[in-house]
């Protein structure tokens, strides 16, 4: 898969999505008109931080130091901005990454779900050959360039939906907050083990989500528990600790 970037466009191929200089053709397209906007809206809402798990990486996100923070949501100039926030099942697969960078490098990974982007970003820090941060909200994706930037690292963007999808050119798949509705997590679980029997390394961060079922985690394996930073316990609704799993060979 060749990448170039050019200014602040990448050149791809057809498999990922141009997001920087190409963003006003796909507003043309379909995308929604404030994707042009994104830029001031993004920068005027979200503060860079660093009071997460993963100090190393410094994210633009929402924090209660910004007004939207405390706004009703019929006055964000966002719909769901879930990229703006980083969740504590994120935060502890990013920060097991920089912990052990040894599993990432030269290797080719594809962050799900990317948010604003940090997975992906821990992976680039530590060396990995190839990574791919995809969410269908183009949004996410432009956060996370926004992100990339701020730490000198680079990443590819994917705005499509590639839960489900066979993955062959990926060793690694990270996965961050995603059990949080019962038939959504069966279906990805589902998908997950598929990937898992060929041999994929799979991370998935939790801090206890009701669709990480006790029949669910005993096919994984425990990597690591991180307790949370008392900011991101009060940003997260009493979540105090984080985990990140893996699964077993030959769960089917």
């Amino acid at each position: 898969m060749f990448v170039q970037p050019v200014g602040t466009c990448e050149v791809i191929n057809t498999e990922i999505v141009c997001v920087c200089a190409c963003i006003i053709r796909r507003a043309l397209n379909g995308i929604p008109e404030m994707l042009k906007d994104f830029t001031s809206l993004f920068l005027k809402h979200t503060m860079p931080s660093r009071k997460h798990l993963t100090p190393e990486l410094v994210l633009r996100l929402v924090t209660p130091e910004c007004p939207l923070w405390n706004s009703p949501a019929e006055e964000s100039p966002f719909k769901d901005p879930f990229w703006a926030f980083y969740w504590p099942g994120g935060q502890a697969v990013a920060r097991y990454i920089l912990d052990n960078g040894y599993i990432v490098k030269n290797q080719r990974i594809l962050d799900v779900g990317c948010g604003c982007g940090a997975g992906a970003l821990a992976a680039a820090k530590m060396s990995a050959k190839q990574i791919v941060a995809n969410d269908i909200d183009p949004y996410a994706v432009r956060a996370t360039i926004f992100n990339a930037n701020l730490n000198n690292l680079f990443t590819e963007t994917n705005t499509r939906n590639l839960i489900g999808k066979s993955c062959e050119n990926f060793d690694a798949i990270l996965i961050g907050d995603m059990f949080y509705e019962e038939e959504f997590a069966n279906y990805l679980f589902e998908w997950l083990s598929k990937l898992a029997e060929k041999k994929k390394m799979i991370l998935i961060g939790d801090p206890g989500r009701h669709g990480l079922t006790e029949r669910r985690r005993s096919q994984m394996q425990l990597l690591a528990k991180y307790d949370l930073p008392s900011d991101v316990c009060k940003e997260n609704n009493g979540f105090t600790q984080s985990t990140v799993w893996t699964l077993r060979h030959g769960n089917n």
